[in-house]
């Protein structure tokens, strides 16, 4: 089965994390050159579309969308590991200042042989959520 359940562990550790305020914890889940797309596509969280590349760049996304908000639930509601990737069915609530964001997304993680993240893309609609 690859690296599935090494996906699917470093999965929720990623959500206990966010959910502790853990920067440093979060970023221990990533290998060097990983990737984060979260949203999938271009956002104003990633005009290019391309993701967060590299552990500096991840740690910059952490610093603008996830550390100054509140995230007061990150509840795995579905989990498939399968090959090297685990696709988890997440619900969130996410207090940023006056802004309350509550929706469900999908996010893929991928892990490779050392059990580290080399991807996390998280499926949700930017413009519908924030709109």
């Amino acid at each position: 089965m690859g690296n599935a359940y090494k996906a699917q562990e470093a999965s929720f550790q990623s959500g206990k994390y966010v959910i502790a305020g853990d920067r440093e914890g979060w970023l221990s889940l990533f290998a060097d050159d990983a990737v984060v797309r979260d949203p999938v596509g271009e956002s104003p969280l990633d005009p290019s579309g391309q993701g967060h590349r590299g552990k500096e760049a991840i740690a910059a996304f952490y610093d603008m969308v996830i550390g100054p908000g509140d995230m007061q639930k990150f509840e795995i509601t579905g989990s498939h590991p399968a090959g090297d990737e685990c696709a988890n069915v997440v619900e969130i609530r996410n207090v940023l200042g006056d802004t309350v964001v509550e929706m469900q997304m999908v996010v893929v993680y991928t892990a490779n042989d050392a059990g580290k993240l080399t991807s996390l893309k998280a499926y949700w609609d930017f413009n519908k959520t924030m709109g």
